[in-house]
C-alpha cells in the first residue's frame, strides 16, 4: 500500500499544472526590503524565487512603457512603488527611475557613469532605498519622497566613498547586505569588499575578473563566482576572508551568449530548511555544461550534473534554486547587442539561439535530471513558490535571431516543463528583454525589463 501511494504522490507531482509546495525559504532579511522583490534575483541568496502568486495561466495583458534605457533591474518597496534602475540608450548611463506599476516613470536620477556591468546590480534597503555604486566609486542610497506640490522626488540620501578599497579604473559588479548588515562587494578586477555599519571598509583580492553579482546565506557566509572559480568567504572585524574556493572547468574561451570568459551565474543558495544548505554555478565547459552543486560553509561538492543537453551548451542567468532542486536555463547564441570591453573574443564568434532549460534534483546519490526541455528562454526566469508555476519570456523565430523575432510570456509546470501558457508581447526587437529579470508584484503582476523600457503584463 505505501508504494501505491508514494507512485500516486509521484505521479500527482508530475501531472502538468499541479502545484508543487516548494519551500519558501530563508527569513526576511532585516538588512533589505521585501522579500521576493528587494533584489534582482528576489532576495539576498538569489534564488529566483518569489513568494508571490504571478499571473497564472489565464491570457494576458502585455503592454509596452518606453523609457528610452534598458532596466535590467526593477524592485519594489512597501509603499509599492517599483524603482528601476537602468541604463539610458543615450549617453549609457545608469539612471533610477521610480515607477508607478500602473502608470509611467514618476521620477528619475541619473548616476555617476561606470562600467557595462556596473550599473546593473542594486538592491532595496529595509527603508526601501535603493542601494548601488556608482561610477565613482560610491556607495549611494537613493530615496524616494513625495515634495509639498506632491510631486515624487528621487534623492541620495546617503553617500559613502569607497576609493579607499577599489582601485582607480576599477568597479563595482554586485553588492549584497549579509545579515550582520555588512554591504559586500565585488568588482570586475576581483577585489572583493565589506562596508561595515560602523563605515569601515575591508576588503581581499582574489586576483580573478567578477562578472557577475554576489549572493549571501543566512549563517554569514557570502558567495562569489570569478571567471575561474567559486568562493565562499566569511568578515570578523569588517574583514573578508576566503573560507575555500572551488576551481571549476571555463572552457578554452568565452562562449557566444556570454558575457565573460566563465561562468555566467550569479551564485544561488538553495535548500529544504534554512534556504542556504547548498551552493550552485554552472560551469563553461567546452562541448557540454554541468551544474557545480556544493555544501554551502564546507565546499564539499554533492555533484556535477550535465544541464541544457537539449538546448545550447552555455549559461548568462543565475540559476533557480527552491529546496532540492535547480533550474538552468541556456543563453548559449543569445544576440547580445554588446559585451564588456574586458569579455575577449567568442569561440565561435556567433552560434543560433537554440535555448535550453534544465532541472536537477538532488538525491541520495548526488543528483539527477528531471527534465531537460528545448524552451528558447528569453529572460531569467523566477519560480513562484506560491502558485508552483515557473515564469519566463521566450523568444519565437528561427534559431538565427532576426530584428523580426517575436517575443512571448510564457508559463511553465517545474514538475515536468512543459508549456502551460503562453501570451504574446508586443512589438519584436525593440522589446527585446535580452536575458533580464522579471518583478513578480504581490498582486500578481509582473514586470519585464527590456532594452527600452518595461513591459507590463497582467
Amino acid at each position: 500500500m505505501r508504494s501505491l501511494v508514494l507512485a500516486a504522490v509521484a505521479c500527482l507531482l508530475a501531472a502538468p499544472g499541479v502545484a508543487h509546495a516548494w519551500p519558501s525559504g530563508s527569513p526576511q532579511h532585516p538588512f533589505l526590503g521585501p522579500a521576493g522583490s528587494a533584489t534582482m534575483h528576489g532576495d539576498a541568496e538569489s534564488s529566483d524565487t518569489t513568494p508571490y502568486p504571478g499571473p497564472g495561466t489565464r491570457p494576458l495583458t502585455v503592454r509596452a512603457d518606453p523609457l528610452a534605457a534598458a532596466c535590467p533591474t526593477l524592485l519594489q518597496g512597501r509603499d509599492g512603488l517599483v524603482v528601476a534602475l537602468c541604463t539610458s540608450i543615450a549617453g549609457q548611463v545608469p539612471t533610477v527611475h521610480l515607477l508607478d506599476p500602473e502608470h509611467g516613470s514618476l521620477a528619475a536620477l541619473p548616476l555617476a557613469k561606470g562600467s557595462l556591468l556596473g550599473g546593473v546590480y542594486a538592491y532595496l534597503d529595509q527603508d526601501d532605498r535603493l542601494v548601488a555604486v556608482d561610477g565613482d566609486r560610491a556607495l549611494v542610497r537613493v530615496a524616494h519622497r513625495r515634495d509639498a506640490d506632491g510631486r515624487r522626488r528621487l534623492e541620495i540620501a546617503e553617500r559613502t566613498d569607497l576609493s579607499a578599497a577599489i582601485p582607480l579604473g576599477d568597479s563595482v559588479t554586485g553588492l549584497v547586505p549579509d545579515w550582520s548588515g555588512n554591504v559586500w562587494f565585488a568588482t570586475g578586477k576581483g577585489v572583493v569588499g565589506v562596508l561595515t555599519p560602523a563605515g569601515r571598509t575591508g576588503a581581499v583580492q582574489l586576483g580573478e575578473q567578477v562578472a557577475n553579482s554576489i549572493s549571501a546565506a543566512p549563517d554569514g557566509h557570502v558567495a562569489v563566482a570569478t571567471t575561474h572559480a567559486l568562493y565562499e568567504l566569511t568578515a570578523a572585524d569588517g574583514v573578508p576572508r576566503i573560507a575555500w574556493r572551488a576551481p571549476y572547468d571555463r572552457g578554452s574561451a568565452r562562449k557566444p551568449g556570454q558575457l565573460s570568459h566563465g561562468t555566467g551565474s550569479t551564485p544561488t543558495y538553495f535548500g529544504p530548511g534554512t534556504g542556504a544548505e547548498y551552493l550552485t554555478v554552472v560551469d563553461n565547459a567546452d562541448g557540454g555544461v554541468r551544474v557545480l552543486v556544493f555544501r554551502s560553509g564546507t565546499g564539499e561538492m554533492v555533484c556535477a550534473q550535465p544541464v541544457l543537453t537539449a538546448g545550447g551548451p552555455g549559461s548568462e542567468n543565475s540559476p533557480i534554486g527552491a529546496g532540492r532542486s535547480v533550474f538552468v536555463a541556456g543563453t548559449y547564441g543569445y544576440p547580445y547587442p554588446a559585451v564588456p570591453g574586458d569579455a575577449g573574443p567568442a569561440l565561435p564568434a556567433s552560434a543560433p539561439f537554440t535555448g535550453g532549460m534544465t532541472r536537477v534534483d538532488i538525491d541520495e546519490a548526488g543528483c539527477h535530471t528531471v527534465w531537460d526541455s528545448g524552451i528558447r528562454s528569453a529572460a531569467v526566469p523566477h519560480l513562484s513558490t506560491a502558485d508552483g508555476l515557473l515564469y519566463t519570456l521566450t523568444r519565437h523565430g528561427p534559431d538565427t535571431a532576426t530584428p523580426a523575432d517575436g517575443f512571448s510570456v510564457t508559463v511553465l509546470d517545474p514538475a515536468t516543463g512543459a508549456v502551460l501558457a503562453d501570451s504574446p508581447a508586443p512589438g519584436t526587437v525593440m522589446n527585446d528583454p535580452l536575458q533580464m529579470s522579471p518583478l513578480i508584484l504581490p498582486d500578481g503582476r509582473m514586470l519585464q525589463g527590456t532594452i527600452t523600457g518595461v513591459l507590463r503584463i497582467g
